[in-house]
């Protein structure tokens, strides 16, 4: 089984050498790592250089935005799975595809996620954030529950039957994916309740007010569009954050 691993990068140089690095330690080795770089100007091609997989698919060029660049890279991937690997974030540990590709051994599997750990920009050993997913049941999406993207691996066909991200949005695309996605009659995602990916805080998601209120906005788009739910279920989304930062973690959302 091949495994695609989809990064989109633009000017990340201070930390795609992480991203890169815990890519190369993992111990299962059929993964094709498919890099869309939004043609960078501070050195992030030349870290790239120096990090050399075995089987990189790498373009270089302009994108519109982060979900344009991922669209590209996942219609460029070969892999049976498909998952991603952000510029900012890395493997939690060297054994990660591995789990990954044997939950992906039932053929019956459309996807397989794990948790996630938000970590400090400034010091990556201090977690912030613990997101804890739980395993997947379709009435939890009207209680505003979703996987952590980062976290999420797919077959290919589910990509190819009910398309990529939709570029209209500009920061809840993914959670738009992941509502059209798991709210199909038969889907079955399978849970790993181990950590998969250490996420520095920063994104766009949550880099100002302003950015936390567009986001609400999508949000609730992505609910309305998909016929899951409206302001109650984006209500729930958000109180299920709060769990994630007790010190214990919990089962909180994006």
């Amino acid at each position: 089984m091949k495994v695609s691993v989809v990064t989109a990068v633009w000017n990340r140089a201070s930390t795609i050498g992480d991203s890169l690095t815990s890519l190369a330690a993992q111990t299962y080795h059929n993964v094709e790592h498919v890099v869309q770089d939004g043609a960078s100007t501070d050195g992030t091609l030349d870290v790239i250089s120096t990090h050399p997989h075995p089987s990189r698919a790498l373009v270089s060029e302009k994108d519109k935005g982060i979900y344009d660049a991922l669209n590209r890279g996942f219609a460029r991937a070969t892999g049976d799975v498909v998952g991603l690997l952000h510029s900012d974030d890395y493997f939690a540990n060297d054994h990660v595809l591995q789990r990954v590709a044997t939950a992906f051994e039932d053929d019956d599997v459309d996807a397989v996620y794990g948790d996630l750990d938000y970590v400090s920009a400034d010091d990556t050993s201090r977690i912030v954030r613990r997101w804890r997913s739980g395993t997947f049941e379709p009435s939890k999406l009207r209680l505003g529950w979703m996987p952590p993207h980062p976290a999420l691996f797919l077959r290919r066909r589910v990509i190819e039957e009910h398309g990529l991200f939709d570029t209209d949005f500009r920061i809840a695309a993914d959670y738009d994916a992941i509502l059209r996605y798991f709210s199909k009659p038969g889907f079955k995602a399978v849970y790993v309740p181990e950590v998969f990916v250490k996420m520095r805080l920063g994104g766009a998601s949550n880099a100002s007010l302003k950015h936390i209120l567009r986001k609400s906005l999508e949000d609730h788009r992505a609910l309305r569009k998909n016929g899951i739910g409206g302001v109650g279920t984006l209500a729930a989304k958000n109180i299920q954050k709060i769990p994630q930062f007790l010190t214990r973690g919990g089962t909180g959302q994006g």
